[in-house]
């Protein structure tokens, strides 16, 4: 019986140093940082695929030493049955037990597209056809369907996106990426809207945006967004004509040649703020915040007309009466024939 439980006594010492030795060994690989390449290492998995073929996959490309401690952990920790389909950027120092819990969050990598102020509706559906990480789906016919799927109350779509930086996973569709940019619009407008001041001339959120799509185009200044914005709205109040170019330029459509003439501004459309009094029917671009803005919260003033200076610095000169204005056309004028025999 001694005999017996000595054997015993060793058997149970060797086995305990065994877990012990494993344990340490395990512990040791699980916060060791995995081989990656110094701008980070892409992995993908693919939907279906097993954790086993996950991890011998891993081993193989030399970013994991063992693919037997890596599938024995996730299997012990359940992690091995929910590991989520994606493509991952394993970034320097992840250690094994970090990687496998990106794995399980679904910590996917993200892509940027940025949608920039100032372009209209088929500068964005290209933008997004352009991105190679953007699935394809819409049309430029798919546009009413699909605000009519948003639940918007109109059915063109200009303007109707906030212009951001979005980050998404690859295999994202423009929809998609449509419905989230629609939705920060609504949200931003809302809440520009809800702390507009008071005595505006637009009576609803959407004219405020066609309102701030103008401000949009007609200056990239922060410090004239509100002074611009104050000369439209005193000249819808004061029932003038807007005679914005940016309005009579969209209403042209893809055709305009980037030439404005005197028989477009003389050429009626309902975008052509020479020959129609009040708003155009929609936005002429998209708009961004600070544009929403300034478009709610005009600055006070006196003045009633803007135009370049031509010094390239994208800034305007104000005037308040036709004379001061018609003066600041003709500076601005000899500054471009100055600069034409200049061959700038």
């Amino acid at each position: 019986m001694r005999r017996f439980a000595t054997i015993a006594i060793i058997v149970l010492v060797i086995s305990l140093i065994a877990v012990a030795v494993g344990t340490l060994k395990l512990q040791q690989f699980l916060r060791t940082p995995v081989v990656v390449a110094e701008a980070g290492t892409e992995f993908e998995i693919f939907s279906g695929t097993s954790f086993a073929h996950v991890s011998k996959n891993l081993a193989e490309r030399g970013i994991v030493s063992s693919a037997d401690l890596l599938r024995g952990y996730a299997r012990w920790t359940g992690q091995a049955n929910s590991i989520h389909a994606g493509e991952y950027l394993i970034k320097p120092g992840t250690t094994a037990k970090e990687l496998l819990d990106q794995f399980a969050s679904g910590n996917v990598q993200l892509y940027p597209i940025t949608i920039v102020e100032g372009w209209n509706h088929r500068d964005l559906l290209q933008a997004l056809h352009d991105h190679e990480k953007v699935e394809a789906l819409m049309t430029e016919e798919d546009w009413p369907a699909f605000l009519q799927k948003l639940g918007a109350t109109v059915t063109h779509p200009e303007g109707l996106f906030l212009p951001e930086t979005y980050h998404f996973p690859r295999a994202t569709s423009d929809r998609e990426l449509l419905e989230l940019a629609y939705r920060l619009m609504q949200q931003t407008l809302a809440e520009e809207w809800a702390q507009r001041a008071e005595g505006l001339p637009v009576k609803t959120p959407y004219e405020a945006l066609i309102l701030a799509s103008i401000v949009e185009k007609e200056t990239a200044r922060a410090d004239e967004r509100a002074r611009i914005a104050g000369v439209l709205s005193r000249r819808l109040q004061q029932r003038k004509r807007l005679q914005t170019d940016p309005t009579v330029i969209y209403g042209l459509g893809p055709a305009f040649d980037g030439n404005l003439t005197r028989k477009d501004l003389q050429t009626d459309t309902p975008y052509n703020t020479y020959t129609r009094r009040g708003l155009p029917p929609t936005p002429i671009a998209l708009v961004g915040r600070a544009a929403i803005h300034a478009a709610l919260h005009p600055a006070d003033g006196k003045e009633l007309y803007f135009v370049a200076t031509g010094l390239g610095d994208g800034g305007h000169k104000f005037s308040e009466t036709m004379q001061e204005h018609e003066a600041a056309v003709a500076e601005y004028l000899q500054r471009l024939r100055e600069a034409r025999g200049r061959g700038n």
